[in-house]
């Protein structure tokens, strides 16, 4: 038996694709991602039309996408996040459509639920057997965890394994089983490992962030959560990496060992584990190849699903357990409602990703961002998108001042108690402006180009065009 068959084209053909149909990628290559490409342009070639593309993420690799919603071979669009190049062209209303933003456990929620239906799922596999049973940690093209694809090969109408690297049966590991799937596709490359790491994924070096990162290591120390069992995640974005740094000599002062590390897993995190700071880490996407290489050859270094991740109607959900998570923000308002979608005029730059599941499952929910970026205020009176409710946010950390929401009076206490600089959110806004001056508000008027999906499936802002 095999379900071997050679190239895209073959594969797409045996798909069944049609008209219409909704196909599904998961974003693990990131930046180095073919495969997403390859196949729609073979679907433009077989006069394909019509296409709703349902990604986990979307990076500047696949801006020929744009191209194709020019050309009608896209028409409906569905992903966690973008990339600015993409984002700039659908801020710019080239898709007819809204796109729909969801979040890193609301897209799984979503797919399982039958909320969104896939037709044909095409998935990235590092290594494969001609049966289907397929991983993330073998072949020239390893990204490690396959966290993201877990739900599309569960639950698509027919699963197409994409890859270019074929072991004898049976695969062991496997992150994807050969129940699942229906093709498995075998192409010359499905991608370049090297373009996972991004600008993103990279501890800063900014006397700026290095700061505030100080900060919200003191931060965790004084809530008293860095305690035996400690669990924790930082999210992308150079601030929220240079945490770790600080963490670290503070757990060995408190004699602390946590229990798990959690969510995208950076070579900073694998460090942590390696010396002993965290028992156990659970990795729904690989940030890094040092953290390939781990998820590779360490046990303690496990790959979980989406699903298990962050979904917000499983029966329990890794996120649901977590102590302390470090997020960022291009803007936060009074209220602490948080926008990680468009930047300051209104063109859409990101997305949630596990933004607002880590948010709303921590215990201690922390953003971190400078008071100013480019001269503009990080705090404003009300977000341009509200990405993350602010009632699951608890604090905001800046190089001048650090600010919890209301709702946490207990935690205000504690930092105070601890000696740090504690001001209202009002008054770091008023700091801001004090150096930036107030900037005019650039609100975009035009028609609705994306809909941001709360994690629970409700909608809870809309994204408008800059240009008609």
């Amino acid at each position: 038996m095999s379900k071997l068959v050679e190239g895209i084209a073959e594969a797409v053909r045996r798909s069944g694709l049609k008209d219409g149909m909704t196909v599904s990628f998961h974003h693990h290559l990131r930046n180095g991602d073919y495969v997403l490409n390859m196949v729609l342009e073979e679907a433009a070639r077989q006069g394909i039309r019509g296409l709703t593309v349902q990604a986990s993420s979307l990076f500047d690799a696949h801006l020929p996408l744009i191209d194709h919603m020019k050309s009608g071979v896209v028409t409906g669009l569905e992903t966690d996040y973008m990339s600015g190049g993409i984002g700039r062209e659908i801020s710019r209303g080239v898709l007819g459509q809204p796109v729909i933003f969801r979040s890193h456990g609301g897209r799984p929620e979503a797919i399982e639920s039958g909320r969104v239906h896939i037709d044909v799922a095409f998935i990235a596999a590092p290594a494969a057997d001609p049966l289907g049973n397929a991983n993330g940690v073998a072949g020239p093209a390893a990204c490690g965890s396959l966290g993201y694809a877990m739900s599309d090969a569960k639950c698509a109408d027919t699963v197409v394994l994409v890859t270019d690297h074929i072991e004898e049966y049976p695969l062991i590991p496997a992150s994807i089983g050969e129940e699942d799937v229906d093709i498995v596709a075998r192409v010359d490359s499905i991608g370049d490992p090297g373009g996972i790491v991004s600008g993103t994924t990279r501890i800063t070096r900014d006397p700026v962030g290095l700061a505030i990162a100080r900060y919200a290591a003191q931060v965790i120390e004084a809530s008293g959560l860095c305690r035996e069992g400690f669990s924790f995640q930082t999210g992308a974005g150079g601030a929220s990496l240079a945490v770790t740094q600080y963490l670290k000599p503070i757990m060995k002062r408190l004699g602390v060992t946590g229990s798990f590390g959690l969510g995208g897993i950076t070579g900073y995190m694998v460090d942590m584990l390696e010396e002993g700071y965290f028992r156990s880490l659970l990795d729904v996407q690989c940030f890094d190849l040092r953290a390939v290489q781990s998820i590779r050859d360490n046990p303690r270094h496990f790959e979980v699903s989406a699903t298990r991740y962050a979904g917000p109607h499983a029966k329990s959900a890794a996120v649901d357990s977590l102590d302390v998570v470090v997020l960022g923000a291009t803007e936060i308002d009074t209220d602490f409602n948080v926008n990680v979608h468009t930047d300051s005029n209104g063109y859409i730059i990101g997305g949630s990703g596990g933004h607002s599941d880590t948010a709303a499952g921590a215990k201690l929910a922390m953003i971190v961002a400078p008071l100013y970026r480019a001269r503009l205020p990080i705090v404003v009176d009300r977000v341009l998108t509200r990405s993350t409710p602010g009632k699951t946010v608890d604090v905001l950390v800046t190089q001048r001042g650090i600010a919890v929401n209301p709702l946490r009076g207990d935690l205000e206490e504690k930092l105070r108690a601890f000696g740090l600089p504690v001001v209202d959110i009002h008054e770091l806004k008023e700091r801001a402006e004090r150096v930036t001056g107030k900037p005019e508000t650039v609100r975009p008027g035009g028609r609705v180009v994306a809909r941001v999906e709360y994690r629970d499936g409700s909608i809870i802002d809309e994204i408008r065009s800059t240009e008609e």
